[in-house]
């Protein structure tokens, strides 16, 4: 499917996955309209970030960021609402990180049918490593956030994410790419950026098995 010139929403999270798949749609000759990002309380689902630090990750890729607010039991409604959003502004594709977990495929795919825009995945079926490596290679700089502190060390919270400590990752037995859930990160900086998004350690959280960076 030639995509290229078709304007694309992307499903974004601040991590990343979100932001390399960006990149790769850039690449592919697809044209950036907006970022989405669902939110629930004062932070983002999933990856916890603040409002105003995705807001300043926006304005330095010059991407508009929409969020979603949404508690969970609306969170598929609310999700196709915003899309649909973006279809009216003139949205065609809208574009998403993941990589192999086929339950998340399905579920963006039908989000998709149902509001009448084309996924696209353009980190689907990469190797994991491949893509991580790829993504530093590039110049992307991300920092680990949330570490499930069950499946590797939380010592690895905080880290700049390099190709040693991605070695490092992998070499502890916890899956390199995180797309488990093992890890995940904020994207700082990077060939998208106009200018680094600085971020300041608020403090270091431990809930259940989770190790969380608290960052603004």
């Amino acid at each position: 499917m030639d995509l290229k010139g078709k304007k694309f929403v992307a499903s974004y999270s601040g991590g990343k996955d979100s932001i390399y798949a960006v990149y790769k749609a850039i690449e592919a000759g697809l044209v950036p309209l907006e970022l989405i990002t669902t939110y629930s309380d004062k932070r983002s689902w999933f990856h916890g970030m603040s409002e105003d630090l995705l807001q300043r990750v926006s304005a330095s890729v010059a991407i508009p960021l929409t969020l979603i607010r949404t508690p969970g039991d609306q969170y598929k409604e609310n999700f196709e609402k915003a899309l649909t959003i973006s279809k009216e502004k003139g949205a065609e594709v809208c574009v998403f990180g993941d990589i192999d977990i086929e339950g998340h495929l399905k579920w963006c795919t039908e989000r998709c049918e149902a509001v009448g825009l084309i996924p696209y995945f353009p980190l689907w079926k990469e190797d994991r490593k491949k893509l991580v490596l790829g993504f530093i290679d590039a110049g992307f700089k991300t920092v680990i956030t949330i570490v499930d502190a069950n499946r590797m060390s939380d010592e690895f919270l905080g880290q700049v994410l390099t190709r040693n400590v991605a070695d490092a990752i992998e070499k502890s037995g916890a899956d390199i790419c995180g797309e488990n859930g093992e890890y995940h990160t904020f994207t700082f900086d990077g060939p998208l950026f106009k200018e680094t998004v600085d971020y300041t350690i608020k403090e270091r959280l431990r809930r259940d098995k989770y190790a969380t960076l608290s960052i603004e």
